[in-house]
């Protein structure tokens, strides 16, 4: 018989709701703000007024009971919020796995994109629904809503990965996501 550091959790079923994107048992959910992206949008002011003027909810993430402990594969949804901030399109915080793992996301409604950055190259990827993207180890990653309705998408990572905020906030990603007349205006990002 294999040893656990913790014991392992039993088997059990996650229902799926895809009309709702949605899991079932719940976990915890995570709501950000817009007070909780201090620091990620180019133009701060801009932030502030966003802030004084309601604090709006720019994404949730709803996770699974699976938890964030070595040798697991937690699941969680992230549904995004359609607008901009002086034109820079609504997004995750973004983040880096410490120990360098990898990690999947699925697009399940709405449109959006995966901005990766391994501290010298950004990389994008369209993400709509059916799409996986996959996030190779070492990369910080940032989802983005690029359209007008919520983007949800699900993801499934090594439960001992850790989340690196602080990364993403002293390196930044490579490019910024802009509204464009014809899309997503990845801009150089500029510190």
């Amino acid at each position: 018989m294999t040893e656990f550091a913790t014991p392992p959790i039993a088997p059990f079923a996650i229902r799926f709701d895809a009309e709702n994107a949605t899991l079932s048992p719940e976990g915890p959910t995570l709501v950000r703000r817009m007070s909780d992206l201090e620091g990620l949008f180019a133009d701060h002011d801009a932030w502030e007024r966003a802030v004084a003027d309601g604090d709006p909810v720019v994404y949730s993430v709803q996770s699974s009971p699976v938890p964030e402990a070595d040798r697991e594969l937690p699941q969680s949804i992230t549904t995004i919020q359609p607008g901009t901030t002086a034109g820079e399109l609504w997004m995750t915080k973004g983040h880096q796995h410490p120990n360098h793992q990898g990690e999947i996301y699925l697009a399940l409604s709405g449109a959006g994109g995966l901005l990766m950055f391994d501290g010298e190259r950004a990389e994008w990827l369209d993400m709509l629904p059916g799409t996986i993207g996959y996030i190779p180890p070492g990369w910080a990653h940032r989802s983005i809503n690029v359209g007008d309705d919520p983007y949800r998408f699900l993801a499934v990572y090594p439960g001992g990965a850790g989340h690196d905020y602080g990364w993403v906030l002293e390196h930044g990603m490579g490019r910024r996501a802009f509204a464009g007349a014809d899309g997503v205006d990845l801009r150089p990002f500029f510190g």
